[in-house]
């Protein structure tokens, strides 16, 4: 049979999903799978929601499409009302895209269009982090610090700078993170100062980070005093601070947005995957009333950007329903509970199996990293570690999100656990069981030299 799909990976036979259901996805050939990663981190809610389907039938009836440069609809202010709520601080106005990528190419031309209006057109290089990940556009991948996206597109991408993300596992300034709490020194943000006066205060326009270093290392925290520091930078060069809580948003972590863990208050959130709990393509921006004020007194009130399908009505309703859903099925307090099941039971495997060197994260978004030795001696690339222990896994019944490049860029090997925010202790216990039954086939094969 001619195949005309143009898969991600075309020497790849992918598993064809027929439905879904709670924390499951059924294959045709009737197997079952547990969804141990929500998909792209982005299923926050489980699979085959009645509730979301109908809100967005219903809303297709009423009026599946206007543009929003003409049109709004009481969808779209309702959803903008509940997620500006949310948000800390002055971050009160959304604009909504199809998606993170989206999300974040809108948050670097906001940054742009806030220093033109003010009379700074110069303020325009945008200051990123190698190990991150802000999209496939060709700004959002630019800002990002992906080696391996980036690498095949060098001659299209921005010039923007990036420094080293906080890494303390693999500090690449050789340091302690005790030692640089205790110091009040932090290296990796004296890089981030030492970058912004190299290129001048005055040329650089917003600086870009995860909350957790999610894809390219695995939901790697932060120190806990980073973005404090980082902050008083960026008032300090009047920088913008723009955090991408893509991944990470929307009760992941157990809080709304994972910045609130440590007390600071962004220009603008980036968002998408989990607003709609992947039910539709949705993301966006959360901004500062400070952007919105410049606009108004200075831009005509007008952000020159815009895509076909910001605002989508039926989207945007899937976005409304699933707010619904994470208030009154209290999605929230369900992440908080089942946070420390979670670590237990993969802290249990680490102690097991000696390849597993570390585990972090917090809430239901976990990261596994994988080492040839106790002291994280990364296996070589070509082994495919990460990804051989995923496929295992699916052979067993459950799939993650594997990772390579953890340790900077190129080698390490991690494993994302970040189940849909629905699961119940009992699936909590069956997807370590899968786990560990994957982790003991790659122990055996790695015993056998394979």
């Amino acid at each position: 049979m001619k195949d005309y799909v143009f898969h991600r990976d075309l020497t790849k036979t992918y598993p064809i999903i027929t439905h879904g259901k709670g924390v499951y996805l059924y294959g045709e050939d009737g197997k079952r799978y547990l969804d141990g990663c929500s998909g792209a981190v982005a299923a926050n809610l489980g699979h085959g929601d009645k509730r979301i389907a109908e809100a967005m039938a219903l809303q297709a009836e009423k009026a599946a499409f206007v543009h929003t440069m003409r049109f709004e609809t009481p969808v779209l202010h309702k959803l903008a009302e509940k997620i500006g709520k949310l948000a800390p601080g002055s971050l009160n106005r959304v604009y909504f895209t199809c998606g993170g990528s989206e999300a974040n190419e809108s948050a670097i031309k906001l940054s742009r269009q806030y220093f033109r209006n003010r009379g700074e057109p110069e303020k325009q290089v945008v200051i990123g982090r190698w190990l991150s990940y802000h999209g496939n556009t060709i700004g959002s991948l630019s800002a990002g610090g992906d080696i391996k996206r980036r690498q095949p597109y060098n001659g299209y991408l921005l010039p923007f700078q990036h420094v080293s993300a906080p890494h303390c596992l693999h500090c690449p300034f050789n340091r302690e993170e005790s030692d640089c709490e205790t110091k009040k020194d932090w290296s990796c943000v004296a890089e981030l100062e030492r970058l912004i006066l190299e290129i001048g205060p005055s040329q650089v326009s917003a600086f870009i980070a995860e909350p957790f270093t999610g894809s390219q290392a695995g939901a790697v925290p932060p120190p806990k005093s980073y973005f404090r520091e980082v902050r008083a930078l960026c008032d300090r060069y009047d920088v913008l601070l723009i955090i991408d809580e893509v991944m990470t948003g929307f009760c992941r972590t157990g809080a709304h947005f994972a910045i609130e863990h440590y007390g600071v208050e962004p220009d603008i959130i980036t968002f998408g995957k989990g607003v709609s709990g992947g039910y539709s393509a949705l993301g966006g921006m959360i901004v500062h009333d400070k952007i919105i004020d410049t606009l108004l007194q200075y831009g005509d009130g007008k952000f020159v950007h815009g895509y076909t399908y910001s605002g989508h009505p039926v989207t945007v309703a899937a976005g409304l329903a699933a707010m619904d859903i994470y208030e009154s099925e209290h999605i929230l307090r369900n992440v908080k509970g089942l946070e420390g099941h979670l670590f237990e039971g993969l802290d249990n495997l680490r102690k097991k199996y000696p390849f597993v060197y570390d585990i972090r994260g917090k809430g239901l978004f976990f990261g596994i990293e994988l080492a040839s030795n106790q002291d994280g001696q990364p296996f070589p690339p070509d082994l495919r570690i990460a990804e051989r222990l995923n496929e295992k896994a699916m052979e067993l019944g459950a799939v993650f999100y594997p990772g390579n490049g953890t340790v900077n860029g190129y080698a390490g090997d991690h494993l994302i656990i970040a189940p849909p925010l629905i699961i119940s202790e009992r699936e909590v216990d069956e997807l370590i069981s899968l786990l560990d039954d994957a982790l003991k086939d790659l122990a055996d094969s790695l015993k056998e030299g394979t």
